[in-house]
């Protein structure tokens, strides 16, 4: 065979493989784009977990009470398990296997619940290993509080803290240091006024449920009196409000006891005294004759003063630098009533 003729067959037979090869390298290329939707192939799945009957802010449950968490799984597979790990303060204190259930709309749901009777931040940790039938999937659901009720003046540590911080979310003027001091007696005994427990500066099973479940809030009366003060004799409370009738602050007072009684009405503050003056009164905020909110001495759960509005001389700096020169102050009882004589001799 000549050189020529040797040379045209080996080009013929690359052609040849050429035009073989082509169609197995089309082949491959869809199958590597197309490779999720292959009959077979694991489904995605998502997970999203949330707390189920548990309130507070932050979430919180007292020692011994059940902390419930339910997931959504998306999409639901039929035969699936999570492993469930539960981390008590960072530290792993159990686990558990929980089916997957049918749920609606194609998705899945899965339950648990966890209790303790030790103090501290619980959560969940949830994961779903990879299976020939779904893909692995994880979330943590949130955490929550386990703290003891029976706090007081001297207690300490995040059972106070989280109490604290839960007046602080209603807008009762209190610390967030931890430690029931003075102030968060006051606190809370302004909060026992609200809810209409007995007036004294112990916390319980009962004032952590109405805290839970958000219970205690200040109902502003004349949000269209902008920025001002609303005493609510009624309950022995005095409240700052900010415009558009949001709750600034919230204290305890003592109001003008029955022979001498606070006058009732809408004021407006026309004089301010800093500092302590011959009778006692601290930090003074007059809103007719010698009616005033001031510091005192000794604040009673119950009304005590010469008509004046008694707040404890710790939160009248605060008060006397809240409250301007003109601010209105609303004062009533709740279900009105009350003297609306202002007397020439009204005091502390």
């Amino acid at each position: 065979m000549t050189n020529r003729a040797r040379s045209g067959a080996v080009c013929a037979a690359l052609i040849c493989l050429a035009v073989q090869a082509a169609p197995a390298m089309a082949s491959e290329t869809v199958t590597t784009t197309t490779t999720t939707a292959v009959p077979g192939a694991p489904a995605p799945g998502h997970l999203v977990l949330a707390l189920e009957n548990v309130g507070g802010n932050p979430p919180f449950e007292l020692l011994g009470a059940t902390m419930t968490v339910r997931g959504t799984v998306t999409p639901y597979v039929a035969g699936q398990t999570v492993s469930v790990t539960f981390y008590l303060t960072g530290q792993k204190v159990g686990e558990e296997n929980v089916a997957v259930l049918p749920g609606a709309n194609g998705t899945g749901t899965v339950h648990f619940t966890y209790s303790t009777r030790f103090g501290g931040l619980a959560e969940a940790a949830v994961s779903h290993a990879a299976t020939a039938q779904q893909a692995a999937f994880s979330a943590r659901s949130p955490g929550v509080r386990f703290v003891s009720a029976a706090v007081g003046p001297g207690s300490k540590g995040q059972s106070v803290r989280l109490l604290q911080s839960e007046l602080n979310a209603l807008h009762y003027a209190v610390p967030l240091n931890g430690d029931f001091d003075e102030a968060t007696g006051h606190a809370l005994i302004a909060y026992r006024k609200m809810v209409g427990l007995y007036r004294d500066a112990l916390a319980g099973k009962q004032v952590f449920e109405l805290l839970k479940h958000g219970v205690g809030a200040f109902h502003v009366r004349y949000p269209r009196d902008g920025r001002h003060v609303e005493a609510d004799l009624t309950r022995q409370v005095l409240a700052e409000i900010e415009p558009g009738g949001r709750v600034y602050a919230i204290y305890p007072i003592s109001s003008g006891k029955p022979s001498t009684p606070t006058v009732i009405g809408h004021f407006n503050v026309y004089s301010k005294t800093f500092g302590e003056n011959s009778d006692g009164m601290v930090d003074s905020n007059y809103f007719i004759r010698g009616y005033a909110i001031h510091g005192y001495h000794e604040v009673p759960t119950y009304p005590a003063s010469h008509g004046c509005l008694r707040v404890w001389i710790p939160s009248a700096p605060a008060i006397y630098g809240w409250v301007r020169l003109g601010t209105p102050v609303d004062v009533y009882y709740e279900n009105g009533g009350g003297s609306h004589n202002a007397r020439g001799n009204a005091g502390p």
